[in-house]
């Protein structure tokens, strides 16, 4: 099996929420042009409707980041733009250091109803498999 077909395949469990899809091509990445374009969309939408401080929870190991499974956080602002251009980051506060981590690492604990729809919509873009480009 070629990786397109097994790309398909993969794709095909995953259910389409017509609401969000909408949410996405016409608040966020509308009128993007290019992988960075769509990274920039990304980062101001996120930026604009995530309310810092929140807990965060940490819901899978990642290579790149220092977090446990079930260890809280406090997410105190995004990263920096320059950090975010392939994959979303923000900034959390680990052990007495600012410390940023990829946002689909973790579920959000805030109550503020913007931004746990902000973070579900980042975690719906990684979990139907869609890429800058």
């Amino acid at each position: 099996m070629g990786p397109m077909k097994a790309k398909k395949q993969a794709m095909k469990g995953k259910k389409k929420e017509p609401a969000r899809e909408k949410r996405i091509s016409m608040e966020i990445v509308v009128d993007a042009y290019g992988a960075s374009e769509q990274a920039m969309g990304w980062y101001y939408y996120l930026e604009e409707n995530l309310q810092f401080p929140f807990p965060a929870m940490c819901v899978k190991k990642r290579d790149i980041s220092p977090l446990k499974p079930e260890e809280k956080v406090e997410v105190v602002s995004m990263a920096p733009e320059a950090e975010c251009e392939h994959e979303m980051f923000v900034s959390i506060l680990w052990n007495d250091r600012r410390f940023s981590v990829p946002i689909d690492q973790l579920e959000c604990g805030s109550r503020d109803g913007k931004t746990k729809q902000a973070i579900a919509d980042w975690h719906y873009w990684v979990r139907q498999g869609y890429q800058f480009g």
